[in-house]
This record gives C-alpha cells, sequence and structure tokens, in this order.
C-alpha cells in the first residue's frame, strides 16, 4: 500500500483557473487527464515525485455524475464551492480490501488526449460520501500511471485534516501509517474548529520551499 494521489474538485466552469493557480503553486504544469466515461467526471493531473500525483476533477453535466459514488463525491464536494475531495492509496491486491470492506471494487478507464488508455479498480468511494476524511483504495492496471506524464519537481510533505484523528473509522489505519512513513510523508491534524470536514490542505516541498495548497 502507498499514497498514490491526492484529488482536488473544482466546478466545470472554474477547473482551467484551478489548475492554473495550483500549477502556479507547486511549480508543476497540469496535463488534460480526459474524460471518466463510467463517473461522468474529467481530470488534469500534474506528476509529483515519489510516483504520487494530483488531480483537479470536475462533474459534467451526464447522467453517471449522480449514478456512481465518485460522481456524486464530485458533484457534492462542487456543490460546496470545491477544494480537497480525499486521498488515495495504491494497493496491489484490491481484492484484499474488498474483503474487508464487503463489497467488489469497480472498474474506472480514462483515456488521455495522446491516446493512452488508463485502467484500474478502485473500492471505497462510497465510505469518503460519508466520512470525507477518509481514502479510497486503487489498484492500476494496463501498466500506465499518471505520474508518468509531465516534469515531477515537488512532493507532499503533510495532509492536514479537519479532524483530530481521520483514521479512526479506518480499517486500515495501521497500514495507513505505515505506507505514510515509507512514503516520507506525515499527517498533520488539527482540531475540527468549524463546520468542514476532511482534507482542509495539502502542503507540498517545492524548488522555492514549502506551499500550502488549500
Amino acid at each position: 500500500m502507498r499514497l498514490d494521489h491526492v484529488s482536488y474538485v473544482a466546478s466545470h466552469e472554474q477547473i482551467s483557473d484551478t489548475v492554473q493557480r495550483i500549477g502556479s503553486q507547486i511549480g508543476t504544469a497540469f496535463v488534460d487527464g480526459g474524460i471518466h466515461p463510467r463517473f461522468g467526471t474529467r481530470n488534469f493531473t500534474a506528476p509529483l515525485l515519489n510516483s504520487q500525483y494530483i488531480e483537479v476533477v470536475c462533474a459534467l453535466d451526464h447522467p453517471a455524475a449522480e449514478q456512481t459514488a465518485f460522481g456524486q463525491a464530485v458533484s457534492k464536494k462542487a456543490a460546496e464551492g470545491g477544494g480537497w475531495l480525499t486521498w488515495v492509496f495504491a494497493v496491489e491486491d484490491i481484492v484484499r480490501i474488498e474483503t474487508a470492506i464487503g463489497r467488489q471494487s469497480i472498474d474506472g478507464h480514462r483515456r488521455r488526449p495522446d491516446g493512452t488508455d488508463l485502467m484500474w479498480k478502485q473500492v471505497g468511494v462510497r465510505e469518503v460520501l460519508t466520512n470525507p476524511e477518509l481514502p479510497f483504495f486503487i489498484e492500476w492496471q494496463g501498466g500506465h500511471h499518471p505520474s508518468e506524464v509531465g516534469a515531477p519537481s515537488s512532493f507532499i510533505e503533510e495532509i492536514v485534516f479537519a479532524s483530530e484523528n481521520p483514521l479512526g473509522k479506518s480499517s486500515f489505519a495501521d497500514e495507513i501509517r505505515e505506507a505514510l512513513h515509507l512514503n516520507s510523508t506525515s499527517i498533520s491534524v488539527e482540531e475540527h474548529r468549524t463546520e468542514e470536514s476532511g482534507i482542509l490542505a495539502v502542503k507540498f516541498h517545492t524548488r522555492t520551499g514549502t506551499v500550502i495548497v488549500d
């Protein structure tokens, strides 16, 4: 298990401005990631060091955005004004995660504008809808990964949460903490002082120093 990526939501109208803003902050250009036809969403991605990446995602005017857990989560966050949605961990055997959660993963797919197909399985998004501090899990298939495109120059230093114990409801808390340590990434938690929940900010180490994206 390893930290794979962090996900930020923007509205369809604001996604270009959001991509420009965050890309400027972390000193890395985003690329068009394409459409998720099954989820009714699309994204832009920027590679990070440590084979990680950041995505900015928006919901499309498509029925799948309301019929799938990921589309619903993105739509809900956009309606709230956007911001950090979740953090995602890659695993080599998603069947083990399926067994623990009690349901099967679903297939994900998107085609980048360069024609490259990205394929994966994911599970745990339903939990994000009700407990936004929890991550979901992904198993990449087909040999391609978003971190391969672009020129990474920064990495995640900390993930700041609204709750004091973001992994308190996770069955994988110990594994996640170990994975974060192995990836030289630490979690910073803050006392819940507002009605917000989930991720408040992500701190990136960049060529010009630490940058906080909220």
